[in-house]
């Protein structure tokens, strides 16, 4: 080893070039083929029979994910304006190219089925939003007899009622996501709109957990950095300790793009843990280099390296060992 580490001495400036390229080439790799995981069920155990029975009852009963929107007034839901918006937003949503508009339940498409002498009466709650008070209680009147829809499209307390819009598997986006986000928000005011379902969480996730590793690694790097510098005491072994790090990183995650492995939302945080672990390595390294040059002013630079490659060599080692060890345990 001692060997090998005193060839590598001779050449550093082509140690880096190389260093330098392998880091390029991981980078443009991580930066074409780089994806999210944002499917839920791809965090769980694919052969759990919960799940299992899920997708089963999903293909016999044809059950898609579904956009939730909850309209909530305090004052009641039984308003003019409130009824207004939950219809308004009804054939919006059925105007999306994603959304089937026979796919949209609402209390504005909902079926009122009364049951008569003669069979059957199905009516819808309303068509023309009511503006008399008379008539507003008629139709809240309605839905307290409906057990298909009290308590499941108007909450118990009838202030809050919500619009169920279905999708296919395959037509959610970003673009598709922002889009819903911003439909909802336009209906905002005074009444509260929340928007949930399983698609929603994903569409959270895809467009989150970039953005906040984002703000994390430069966070994080600042602080190290300061860190770094108040330890070293020198801008020239911060930024050499640096990066090596960001190129950890990057091969990290290049590696992971070029092998087709998604970024869950747990590895959001591994930037933020390389480089919190990474530069410790540095850390030992150029504290044990400076104490040699204490103790041997004369010495050459290539004699401290020499010294501190072959002093440290192992320790740090070991160190990266039992790091790799720990988080590998993590698979079980």
């Amino acid at each position: 080893m001692e060997k090998l580490l005193n060839k590598l001495l001779r050449f550093p400036k082509l140690i880096m070039l190389v260093l330098l390229i392998i880091s390029i080439v991981f980078f443009m790799v991580m930066k074409k083929n780089s994806r999210m995981e944002t499917d839920l069920d791809e965090y769980m155990p694919q052969d759990h029979p919960a799940f299992v029975y899920s997708d089963q009852a999903e293909e016999i009963f044809n059950i898609q994910d579904g956009i939730i929107i909850a309209i909530e007034n305090p004052d009641g839901i039984y308003q003019t304006e409130t009824l207004q918006k939950v219809k308004d937003l009804t054939r919006q949503l059925g105007k999306m190219k994603e959304i089937n508009k026979n796919d949209v339940t609402s209390l504005y498409t909902a079926d009122n089925i009364i049951g008569t002498e003669d069979g059957m009466d199905v009516k819808a709650f309303f068509k023309k939003v009511p503006t008399s008070q008379a008539s507003l209680l008629d139709i809240a009147e309605k839905v307290r007899a409906n057990e298909m829809v009290f308590g499941r499209l108007v909450s118990v307390n009838e202030t809050v009622t919500v619009i169920i819009a279905e999708i296919g598997d395959d037509v959610f986006s970003q673009e598709f996501y922002h889009q819903i986000l911003e439909l909802v928000h336009s209906f905002e005011g005074p009444e509260k709109l929340y928007v949930a379902g399983v698609p929603i969480v994903e569409g959270s996730m895809a467009y989150l957990g970039p953005k906040d590793m984002q703000k994390m690694v430069p966070l994080v790097i600042l602080v190290i950095v300061l860190v770094l510098l108040l330890v070293l005491k020198s801008v020239k072994n911060t930024i050499f300790t640096m990066l090596v790090v960001i190129f950890s990183v990057v091969w990290a995650f290049g590696l992971m793009a070029a092998v087709n492995i998604p970024i869950y939302a747990v590895s959001t945080m591994l930037p933020v843990m390389l480089i919190a672990i990474g530069v410790a390595d540095g850390i030992h390294l150029y504290s044990h280099l400076d104490l040699f040059l204490r103790k041997n002013p004369n010495a050459t630079r290539k004699e401290a390296v020499a010294d501190m490659l072959k002093g440290m060599w192992k320790p740090v080692v070991m160190t990266s060992v039992t790091s790799s060890v720990g988080f590998i345990s993590l698979v079980t």
